[in-house]
């Protein structure tokens, strides 16, 4: 039986507690009920600090890409609280929480997901428009720079290498000045050159920037790009890992796994993954 372990509420760097962009107090999410009932999330207790990058890993069904659901206010929980800052989203009605995303959360999800009508900076524009805002001319040219898609903008997706398209998609998370990016296999799509571009721009955006971004990955060397890597087991927080290096982070998901190798997992193809 796997043992949680307590998570801190400070980051990796010491000197003091860090501010907090989102938490989960002891969050449960489970599916179904008697004796079907899979609980998905086993009373979890974290801390998502501002201004860093956060990795979650675990093998399939541990619960990395539910816990990122929940905290992006993508699924319910079963009970428990999750908050955004100090607003606590778990009791926040449809429309209030399609706001709360719209306005304050950034996605980047494995799939483009880019209009094909439209050029690279329409799509990286689409949500403020559809939500009546103006972009920030002078953060755009910054956020587009920073990914490198400045002699680009004009193009429309099928005019764009995958690496390209995705570089557009992390730029319309970036875009809006979400407080949180919540990433779910970013470059899951993408070969490893490709994948090293998009998760630089990330981390980039993270330094230069100061984002804030939690990412779920099945990848070591994904994973070595962030300050801080969580890892799940049994719907639990079981470790943690700062300053990750990719061979240390192989090294820890072998030992959780039994030596076996990990493989993307979908919600598509179990829900508890």
């Amino acid at each position: 039986m796997t043992t949680a372990v307590t998570i801190p509420r400070h980051g990796g760097t010491g000197g003091g507690r860090a501010a907090v962009a989102a938490r989960a107090r002891q969050v449960v999410k489970a599916y179904g009920s008697g004796e079907t009932r899979v609980v998905a999330l086993d009373q979890v207790d974290v801390d998502i600090d501002r201004g860093q990058f956060t990795a979650i890993m675990g093998p399939s069904g541990s619960g990395k890409s539910t816990l990122m659901h929940c905290l992006a206010g993508l699924d319910t929980v079963t009970s428990g609280q999750i908050y955004l800052d100090e607003t606590e989203i778990t009791g926040l009605k449809d429309k209030k929480l399609t706001q709360l995303r719209r306005d304050r959360i950034g996605f980047i999800f494995q799939a483009f997901n880019l209009l094909p009508t439209l050029n690279a900076l329409e799509n990286i524009t689409l949500p403020m428009d559809i939500a009546g805002r103006r972009p920030d001319a002078q953060w755009l040219e910054r956020v587009v720079e920073t990914v490198g898609l400045a002699g680009r903008l004009k193009h429309r997706p099928t005019q764009l290498s995958g690496g390209q398209q995705q570089r557009v998609a992390v730029a319309r998370a970036l875009a809006a000045r979400p407080e949180i990016i919540f990433g779910d296999e970013p470059t899951g799509n993408l070969d490893s050159r490709a994948g090293a571009e998009v998760l630089g721009f990330l981390r980039q955006s993270v330094d230069e920037l100061g984002q804030t971004i939690v990412m779920v990955t099945h990848d070591p060397v994904a994973a070595s790009y962030a300050d801080r890597v969580l890892y799940l087991a049994d719907g639990r927080i079981v470790d943690e890992m700062f300053r990750p290096t990719a061979d240390a982070v192989l090294d820890r998901m072998l030992r959780f796994s039994g030596g076996r190798p990990q493989t993307p997992d979908s919600d598509a193809q179990g829900r508890t993954s």
